[in-house]
């Protein structure tokens, strides 16, 4: 099916703000000349197995069969013609990503075989690399730039840029064009399972100076970013990749807690917005979650903020989607309350069949989805991906772990590391050999934490106890204790809280059980969370504690680096602590020791 010039109202399709007369024009031309067939495909964004273009492994073959009924990431180009993908590591199962050259060659592929159709367009190609220890897809030689409550610990809208354009840069470099990065909610809930650090913090002010500077960062890296989970996803205690949650947030703590970052996105005109399978009644008393509201996509994201880039939804085969709408029937709601990309969708034959058949039978009108597919053609022309999607395979493996990226992201974690609670002056701690049990939780973490430990001239013993230890562990942990001269010990979510009983979950409270036994040896104790700075609210007795926000290599040796005074510690809290049973505030926002004040 052809469009005629006179079906596509230009006026509604992108603002003069954003698109000269040139761009239009030729977005334009591709509209006319695009298959309804071609527009519906451009709204998808699908996940891949194998990492190259053409050649699989059985195992990808298999994996591509069952999804699509084909076996290679160039075939499922050439079924649907979407106009995205996404990577994953092999947790996922697609296992797209190993080494810079091999992710370069298989972004290579994937667009030789969308350019390489009737209507070459270029692909989106996609991944989230947020920074941090939570959400990552790039490992090493890839640069561990540090996590968003760890920038926001630093205060440094400087570092959060730097941060933002190293992660670009390598993105770009192997062929990665669009990031779900940064994450603009704002943490206001201790209890939440699924932001916690992946969020600035608490303070909506601080939030939006540093979701601007990333969005500025990846913009000038080189590839879109995409502010997310709109409307705000800070303020909830279930994860929507399991359940429904609410935000009951009124329309009053909305406009003050929740939308200030995203403003400041779409104020430094960020490329996309990424939606929330979450329920905000506020504003639609539907009980609809986020991606499938036309009050909070259009009602709220374009006419009140006055947005009109993408709008891209979190995955669609999370439980937040799935669990209210079965295959054919998110992603046609999606696009009716203004969803441009939609990711994930499960049952891709059905997802696709329902949209192409709800535009033809007027459910979506033409004009709606060319308003979307304008948007997406926008973004590949702004990012110059058809004058030229393919990346250079040698510079890739130059780009991605730079000696210069490695030694910011070391310098840029230095100052986010904080120093809680120091009431037994145990730190900093003194060149003077000693015997050391670095001990808790972390498999890499302990060792890599012994082994910094090490270095600095002590006699490590490393003793990992689990995310949940068991009795018999603990027991060894303090035997083990009773023999040395120092515990350093690391948490993991020490304080987190089971949503539906209210009490500690069973691995916070055997990460508590472990404290306080090793307490009880006498033996002076140093605490670390490795996660949520929220641990020390559960952790009764502990006179020494600090906070990371992650546990990447970087982020373990700014830990030792402050144990030892190497580094004075900088970092102060971005959210505050509240006390165990309710009354207040433990640590305030902006607390942080230094030594020698």
């Amino acid at each position: 099916m052809l469009l005629s010039s006179a079906a596509v109202p230009s006026a509604a399709l992108g603002q003069p703000a954003q698109a000269g007369a040139g761009e239009r024009g030729k977005i334009m031309r591709l509209l006319r000349h695009m298959t309804l067939e071609e527009k519906v495909g451009q709204l998808f964004v699908v996940e891949v197995y194998g990492q190259d273009a053409q050649t699989v492994t059985e195992t990808a073959a298999a994996g591509n069969q069952r999804l699509y009924g084909v076996s290679t990431p160039a075939q499922v180009i050439d079924k649907y013609k979407p106009g995205g993908v996404i990577y994953y590591t092999e947790g996922r199962g697609p296992d797209n990503l190993r080494n810079p050259r091999q992710i370069a060659t298989l972004s290579n592929g994937l667009q030789a075989a969308a350019t390489g159709q009737r209507r070459p367009i270029p692909l989106l190609i996609a991944t989230d690399q947020e920074g941090g220890s939570l959400v990552f897809r790039l490992s090493a030689p890839a640069t561990a730039m540090p996590g968003n409550m760890a920038l926001g610990a630093g205060r440094s809208a400087a570092d959060a840029y730097r941060s933002a354009e190293v992660i670009g840069a390598e993105l770009a470099a192997v062929g990665i064009n669009q990031n779900y990065a940064p994450v603009a909610d704002v943490n206001v809930n201790p209890a939440n399972p699924v932001i916690g650090i992946r969020s600035v913090g608490e303070d909506p002010d601080l939030v939006s100076d540093l979701v601007a500077a990333q969005v500025d960062g990846y913009h000038d890296g080189g590839v879109a970013a995409v502010a997310k989970h709109f409307p705000g996803h800070g303020d909830t205690a279930v994860d929507s990749h399991f359940g429904l949650p609410e935000v009951t947030h009124t329309r009053a703590q909305l406009e003050a807690i929740d939308l200030p970052p995203f403003r400041a996105a779409i104020d430094e005109r960020v490329d996309a917005i990424m939606t929330a399978h979450v329920v905000l009644r506020s504003v639609d008393p539907s009980g609809a979650p986020a991606t499938m509201s036309k009050s909070i996509l259009t009602g709220l994201l374009r006419k009140r903020l006055d947005y009109d880039g993408l709008i891209v939804t979190d995955a669609l085969d999370m439980r937040g989607a799935t669990s209210t709408y079965p295959p054919h029937v998110a992603p046609v709601e999606a696009v009716k309350a203004g969803a441009d990309q939609l990711v994930l969708a499960p049952q891709m034959d059905v997802a696709y069949n329902a949209v192409l058949d709800a535009v033809r039978s007027g459910q979506i009108s033409m004009r709606r989805l060319d308003e979307s597919v304008y948007r997406i053609l926008r973004v590949k022309l702004k990012r110059g991906l058809f004058a030229d999607p393919l990346v250079d395979v040698e510079l890739a493996e130059k780009v991605v772990g730079a000696p210069g990226h490695l030694a910011d992201a070391q310098v840029i974690t230095d100052r986010t590391t904080t120093l809680v609670k120091n009431d037994a002056g145990v730190l900093p701690l003194t060149g003077d050999p000693r015997s050391v049990l670095v001990t808790g939780w972390g498999v890499t973490t302990t060792r890599t934490l012994g082994e910094a430990v090490r270095r600095r001239g002590q006699t490590v013993t490393v003793l990992e106890t689990g995310l949940t230890p068991s009795p018999a562990r603990i027991a060894e942990a303090v035997a083990a204790a009773a023999a040395n001269h120092l515990v350093v010990v690391s948490t993991n979510n020490a304080a987190g809280i089971d949503a539906t009983t209210g009490l500690p979950t069973a691995s916070a409270a055997a990460q508590q059980a472990l404290i306080t036994a090793l307490l009880a040896t006498g033996v002076p104790i140093v605490v670390s969370a490795m996660r949520n700075p929220y641990d020390i609210s559960r952790l009764t007795g502990v006179s020494t504690f600090l906070a990371t926000y992650g546990y990447t290599a970087g982020a373990v040796e700014s830990l030792t680096r402050v144990l030892f005074g190497e580094v004075n510690p900088a970092g102060r809290l971005p959210v505050t602590i509240p006390r165990a049973d309710g009354s207040g505030a433990l640590y305030p926002f902006g607390h942080g020791l230094r030594y020698g004040s």
